[in-house]
């Protein structure tokens, strides 16, 4: 007769503890989450200490989020659940023969209150001494029919050379290196931005600490925010890399893809900026939208 060190029981008990009323997917989604953590904690003989070492992880991310950083996020980026998420809805959409311009995870450090700025805009308020500028320019379309989408949201935001967004540095004024752009009559944007450079993930919290912890370098590659937005439309949030940025192949939040990798050229006769970048977006229709 089979002997069990710790209650066989324990497990199916708190799952059975659900009532009628929980919804279909709330029950499948808590049923595998208490039954992988509960065999994690079983498989390592998880220890008092080392749980609420875990809490007080959680709670420091907690006390450490407002909306101009989100470090429990930045805990799921440094163990790749936002990616594998992120991998994972861009998948489904790919096997329904739908997938538009690559997703990638939206980050801590996004502002839903960033304002507009005309197209043609310089979003480099603060300019760094070190900084190269560039002209980002391209055209929102229907991922089927390629025809422009007028009207169309375009957002971005980056970091500057010193590694830091504008919420996390007193010295850059305030939305530094952010906008939301309008497409054209062409469904063109168009603005001046930094080349990005690459940063490491902020030290002074649980995910820093966390990648210390597992001797892991804390290092992002040079990326540029995007989120597209269209009425009837599913919305994209994806980041583009530069390609000569030496950590794509080891991205400390495993965000890079293949074709969300970009070139910045030269741009001649501009004296705004020497470098030029065109990235163009294609959305999807949402079916629940259009009532299909």
């Amino acid at each position: 007769m089979a002997t069990h060190r710790f209650d066989p029981n324990f497990t199916e008990n708190v799952i059975s503890a659900m009532g009628p009323k929980t919804s279909p997917r709330l029950r499948q989604l808590m049923t595998g989450l208490i039954q992988h953590v509960h065999d994690f904690a079983r498989e390592n003989e998880l220890t008092v200490d080392e749980w609420m070492a875990g809490v007080k992880m959680l709670n420091w991310a907690g006390q450490m989020s407002d909306d101009k950083r989100n470090e429990g996020q930045l805990v799921c980026d440094v163990i790749g659940l936002e990616s594998l998420v992120d991998e994972i809805t861009f998948k489904l959409a790919e096997e329904a023969k739908d997938a538009p311009t690559a997703t990638a995870i939206l980050g801590p450090f996004f502002r839903a209150d960033t304002p507009y700025r005309e197209n043609g805009a310089d979003i480099v308020v603060t300019k760094p001494k070190d900084g190269e500028m560039a002209f980002m320019h391209g055209q929102v379309m229907d991922f089927v029919t390629k025809k422009p989408l007028v009207g169309a949201t375009v957002e971005v935001w980056q970091a500057s050379t010193n590694g830091l967004y504008e919420q996390q540095d007193d010295d850059q004024v305030e939305f530094n290196l952010r906008g939301k752009f309008k497409t054209d009559a062409d469904g063109r944007y168009y603005f001046y931005c930094l080349r990005p450079t690459p940063y490491p993930v902020p030290n002074d919290g649980p995910a820093g600490k966390m990648l210390e912890l597992m001797d892991r370098h804390p290092f992002r590659p040079a990326h540029i925010h995007i989120i597209a937005t269209y009425d009837g439309y599913r919305p994209l949030t994806t980041q583009i890399f530069d390609r000569k940025d030496k950590y794509l192949d080891n991205d400390s939040v495993f965000a890079v893809k293949d074709s969300l990798v970009v070139d910045f050229v030269e741009r001649k006769d501009d004296p705004q900026a020497g470098l030029e970048l065109k990235y163009d977006v294609k959305l999807v229709k949402d079916e629940a939208q259009n009532g299909v």
